[in-house]
């Protein structure tokens, strides 16, 4: 098409100057200046209109698309933006949450329900979770990042007591729900922010506002109530979020990604966790290959169940205000407590539904607070960016 129209406009020339073609004159000599952002040019050395088969490729569209639009429509597009990227958020955020408030206990229950012991679980969530991780490191080519974090002195520092909380944390999460001590699992997880805020303290030196001492101290309350109402000190209730707020303070510290991270943390697992199935076999004590094969099948999916929710977890981080996020997270040991109560049978005494309102209204008091602080800073940031305007 574009060497048709060179010899037709070639042809005019020479038909112009009376038959004779000045080679000066001809479009393949002409210089073509036009910005780079909206136009491709290639040509073959010494190609000519009657050149020798190769092409001069020309493209050059007219104005852009955001050139045409007026600020009113960019508006429009950019407010549609925003509302997909929140609808994706949300849609990643409530898979996230919801796998882990009901597939994940579920899935567990299902393989204690069929004499497989809280040890033999993790381990074999750990030996089957990481082919699944090294296939995503490589799709990712993450798998460089892997290596440097495994020989990088300063994440290591982080890395491997990470590797020991996280390992605990799996523990007697799986261990809950097959003592049928799920919603000591939810209370604990309801009170893992809260928990977080005090480690901030401690750890980090970070001052509290009033608002999240009295959220802190309405969830020690509640703690203190449940252990009377169930005779007993609830250590799952407490165990679980020191665990992860401390796992979450030093993840914070490591610079890695959430991938990453749980690579290597599940690396560093995976000895003794080959160490516990051999000695399971050899005691008979282990499920896997030695009871039903549908039992066998769905330990194999463990890899599966541990990853997909943390995949859907960092989409929703990466779309979301982390406000939004905060909020969601409830949901996940919300899920667990119907679950506790519907369908796995776990008793509950007035007394408990006192320990969960208090914990309720702690959450209130701090996710309140919260939303208020941020407002008042985004106020702040605006009153800043005006004055600087100005």
């Amino acid at each position: 098409m574009v060497r048709r129209r060179v010899r037709r406009a070639n042809g005019e020339l020479s038909r112009a100057r009376g038959g004779r073609m000045d080679p000066d004159l001809s479009l393949q000599s002409l210089p073509l200046t036009v910005p780079s952002d909206h136009t491709s040019v290639t040509a073959s050395p010494g190609a000519s209109a009657e050149g020798s088969g190769e092409a001069l490729s020309v493209a050059c569209p007219g104005p852009s698309a955001e050139a045409l639009l007026s600020p009113a429509d960019t508006m429009r597009r950019d407010h549609a933006d925003a509302a997909a990227r929140a609808r994706r958020g949300l849609a990643f955020g409530l898979g996230a949450f919801g796998w882990w408030a009901v597939v994940v206990p579920v899935y567990f229950r299902v393989l204690s329900a069929h004499d497989a012991i809280p040890y033999e679980i993790l381990a074999q969530r750990v030996v089957f979770g990481l082919p699944v991780l090294f296939a995503l490191l490589a799709w990712r080519r993450q798998l460089g990042a892997l290596v440097r974090a495994a020989t990088d002195r300063r994440t290591l520092r982080f890395l491997l007591p990470s590797t020991v909380l996280i390992g605990i944390n799996w523990f007697f999460f799986i261990k809950s729900v097959a003592d049928g001590n799920l919603s000591h699992a939810s209370l604990g997880y309801y009170i893992n922010p809260l928990v977080s805020v005090a480690l901030g303290f401690l750890f980090l030196k970070e001052r509290l506002r009033a608002a999240q001492w009295a959220a802190v101290g309405i969830a020690c309350v509640a703690v203190a109530v449940l252990a009377w109402a169930e005779g007993s000190l609830p250590y799952i209730s407490i165990l679980l979020p020191v665990s992860f707020g401390l796992y979450g303070l030093l993840r914070k510290q490591a610079s890695v990604g959430p991938t990453v991270g749980l690579t290597f943390e599940m690396l560093m697992l995976l000895p003794l966790c080959i160490a516990l199935v051999v000695w399971l076999n050899h005691t008979d004590r282990g499920v896997f290959l030695e009871g039903p094969g549908w039992v066998s099948g769905l330990m194999l999916l463990g890899g599966v169940v541990t990853i997909v929710p943390l995949l859907c977890f960092t989409a929703a981080a990466r779309l979301l205000p982390l406000s939004t996020v905060g909020l969601l997270q409830y949901l996940a040991p919300t899920g667990q407590l119907l679950l506790a109560f519907a369908f796995f049978g776990e008793t509950f005494v007035p007394e408990k539904w006192v320990a969960f309102g208090l914990i309720w209204a702690a959450i209130a008091v701090f996710t309140t607070d919260a939303l208020r602080h941020n407002a008042r800073e985004r106020r702040g940031r605006r009153a800043m960016l005006d004055a600087a305007g100005a």
